[in-house]
């Protein structure tokens, strides 16, 4: 099974608001999902946009799941390494 980081929709057309989740990389993308990371919140302020639990992400690191390029860019605001 391959397992991805990625993002997961909510909010408004207008007001997006995304949860940074783990999926199967089969599922659509707002399906069913393994695990709740963190969020990201385009639209707050640019220190409260991103939010996430490092000590689960990297847990699902060292395990083999594959973050998005979009979800790279995030951890990489935040100063995580991969």
């Amino acid at each position: 099974m391959s397992v991805k980081i990625r993002l997961k929709k909510f909010g408004s057309k207008a007001r997006p608001y995304y949860r940074i989740v783990v999926q199967d990389a089969r599922e659509p993308r707002d399906g069913r999902t393994i695990e709740e990371l963190g969020i990201y919140h385009p639209i707050e302020a640019e220190d409260k946009q991103v939010a996430f639990d490092a000590d689960k992400v990297r847990s699902w690191l060292d395990k083999g799941a594959q973050p998005t390029d979009t979800v790279k860019s995030l951890l990489n605001r935040k100063n995580f390494t991969l």
